[in-house]
């Protein structure tokens, strides 16, 4: 059987769907699996061994509905299961006469163009986001797993080679650790004043510091950059994508809130600090990386009163040195 994964959204949204596609193999031996995404997730796509086929909705979107359904219709499929829902993509699947289509029951256009429909709640459920995606997967039988599961079925292979310039920038006689301050808007963040407390407070002789981001998040911490040129490498806005998982693939450690290089990191298992605020949807609880080497710090207790603000301040009271303490920890198992 052919089963096709759509997702068209962001990076950390596409790591948390790809242990689906771990599930069906599981269930399904010798199926294939094809996964409908932007261009710019196709690396974080093909990191998962179980992904056959990568189709690039981006060049398909621009296309006249009834080309998208030809293009759809020639893959063959039995299954497409909306893990995000898109009307353009339901309209084709539907079009392209996939056999069984699945979806959300909450969305109207998935009961004109979803066969099988799924109803449950994101927002109220106790369930990670990765739990919820595998929600998707009840027509096929397949149960949702325990979260401590989930990293099982992601299967991770990383078979792009680093350029010299990219291993040229890691010291093999420290622990390498990329702090990631900024995300694009995507989450709560930790604050640059926490992040240079916690240069501050690393020993150099131990550890080599880097400071990831795009080149748009380098300009916005220029002032940042330029007092720690001396105590950090800057690598914003210095890889593509794929060059980035490269770099983090190499590197033993990184610190970040709730973003798309946190999770990446996680999935290759490497040791991941993920910075949460405690309020829903944005706990760790939804949003936690699903590594075996990650670790999540959150103030304990309920919070509501930054649900309005851009700026957490239960985040921000997380303190440098309980974060150093982890790295500490987990810097003796990555030497």
């Amino acid at each position: 059987m052919h089963f096709i994964l759509s997702r068209t959204d962001n990076i950390g949204d596409v790591i948390l769907t790809l242990p689906m596609a771990g599930l069906i193999k599981n269930k399904y031996h010798g199926s294939q699996v094809s996964f409908i995404g932007r261009s710019y997730t196709e690396s974080i796509v093909r990191l998962s061994k179980h992904v056959d086929h990568f189709i690039n909705w981006d060049e398909i979107e621009i296309l006249p509905l009834a080309e998208q359904a030809e293009r759809l219709k020639k893959l063959n499929a039995d299954w497409i299961i909306h893990v995000y829902p898109n009307k353009q993509i339901a309209k084709a699947a539907k079009k392209a006469a996939i056999p069984f289509r699945v979806g959300t029951s909450h969305r109207t256009y998935h009961w004109f163009n979803c066969n099988k429909r799924i109803s449950f709640s994101r927002k109220n459920s106790e369930l990670h986001e990765s739990q919820l995606n595998c929600k998707l997967l009840e027509p096929l039988f397949i149960s949702v797993p325990l979260f401590k599961e989930i990293n099982h079925f992601f299967g991770y292979h990383n078979s792009f080679t680093p350029s010299k310039e990219t291993v040229g920038l890691i010291d093999n006689q420290k622990i390498n650790i990329a702090l990631h301050p900024k995300s694009k808007g995507s989450a709560r963040e930790w604050g640059l004043e926490n992040f240079q407390e916690l240069i501050d407070i690393l020993p150099k002789n131990r550890y080599k510091i880097f400071i990831t981001g795009t080149a748009e998040e380098g300009e916005v911490m220029r002032t940042f950059l330029e007092k720690n040129q001396d105590l950090v490498t800057d690598t914003t806005g210095r890889f593509g994508l794929k060059e980035f998982i490269v770099f983090l693939s190499l590197v033993d450690c990184i610190v970040a809130a709730s973003t798309g290089p946190l999770h990446i990191a996680s999935v290759m298992n490497k040791c991941a600090i993920g910075i949460y605020p405690p309020i829903r949807p944005m706990h760790p609880g939804r949003w936690a990386p699903i590594g075996k080497n990650s670790y999540v710090m959150v103030k304990k207790g309920f919070c509501n009163l930054c649900r309005k603000r851009g700026v957490c301040t239960c985040m921000k009271e997380i303190r440098a040195i309980d974060v150093q303490k982890i790295l500490d920890q987990a810097s003796k198992s990555a030497k």
